[in-house]
């Protein structure tokens, strides 16, 4: 598949597919939703880890749960092979990120098991360790989302309300926030609020960032019910300092999702934003222009960027690859 998966809205959008971009289905698994969230890739190895959407478990009395997964694919990104990983020390896992050579998964919790950060092991037997799982004794509401500064290394994540909404988590104790951790320290910031649902975050580009993009998916409501007027929108924040510490100032709004809601979000080195949302992945330019579409059918959750210029889109029962121009790389790992 080829010219037809890729609308432009702006020239500069050619660029960034190059001359030849392709769309490839790569890893197609009916009824289950194995592929939703996270998308942590690691290329010494071309694996990939993401997790499912919520699904049913019959042998577990019919229950709600979420499947992590691992694909490892050819030298050349595609011939994929897929391995389930145990997921109970992880429960309902939805992003993720590459830390400390595994991957920091938030953990959405349960009735049972707090939300929070845990770190996993990307080798069997795949050990799992709690990282963060309250705001000072407080429980979180279900961590969705999370991302490593590159310099400083704290750790920053969201924190929306769907699993109370969806039924698997107790009434809420905060509100829907993004928030900053310190591993070395401990400390814990509660960094911006004013959200409907807080859900993908990323970093500009460089060694010191000095923006953040939240993305708000109110409009989608965790009981499936859809508001026309709810956000569905990616707020841009400015890195300033103060005393020391980091604050997130000059909120604005950055752009508004074309067809669903912006799920998960990342920039490429040059500053350009693009976005999981109903029409598979919208990118904008840095400075808030609709360049162009990355169609996938049903749409994106979330994705990650590969080697020179590979996508790997996650499409819930589908897993694509599209090849833009190789001289795109992804912020997060600089590929």
């Amino acid at each position: 598949m080829a010219s037809s998966a890729f609308t432009t809205h702006d020239p500069r959008f050619s660029s960034l597919l190059g001359p030849n971009p392709t769309l490839t289905l790569l890893l197609s698994r009916k009824p289950h939703p194995f592929a939703h969230e996270a998308g942590v890739f690691f290329p010494d190895n071309n694996t990939l880890f993401i997790t499912s959407n919520i699904y049913h478990e019959p042998l577990q009395n019919n229950e709600r749960c979420v499947q992590i997964n691992k694909v490892t694919l050819g030298a050349d990104g595609t011939n994929p092979t897929w391995e389930e990983i145990p997921s109970h020390d992880i429960p309902m896992a939805n992003g993720g990120v590459n830390y400390k050579d595994g991957i920091l998964f938030c953990s959405q919790g349960s009735f049972t098991v707090p939300s929070g950060l845990y770190h996993m092991s990307r080798h069997a037997p795949y050990s799992v360790t709690p990282i963060l799982t309250s705001f000072y004794g407080r429980k979180f509401n279900s961590v969705n989302d999370v991302v490593v500064h590159p310099t400083d290394g704290s750790i920053w994540f969201t924190d929306p309300t769907y699993g109370y909404m969806q039924g698997f988590k107790e009434k809420p104790e905060l509100p829907n926030q993004v928030y900053r951790f310190e591993p070395e320290t401990k400390a814990i910031r509660a960094m911006a609020d004013g959200f409907g649902m807080p859900n993908g975050i990323c970093f500009g580009p460089g060694e010191q960032p000095d923006v953040v993009y939240v993305t708000d998916t109110e409009k989608v409501r965790g009981n499936g019910e859809v508001d026309g007027a709810g956000r569905a929108s990616i707020c841009a924040f400015d890195i300033t300092y103060y005393s020391g510490q980091p604050f997130l100032t000059n909120r604005r709004l950055f752009a508004h999702g074309v067809d669903g809601i912006p799920d998960g979000i990342k920039c490429d080195l040059e500053g350009n934003v693009y976005s999981g949302c109903g029409d598979g992945v919208e990118v904008w330019c840095p400075g808030g222009v609709l360049l162009g579409v990355i169609r996938v059918q049903g749409g994106a959750a979330n994705f990650c960027f590969g080697k020179e210029g590979a996508m790997y889109i996650l499409n819930e029962t589908r897993l694509w690859k599209a090849q833009l121009s190789k001289d795109i790389r992804g912020a997060l790992l600089g590929l």
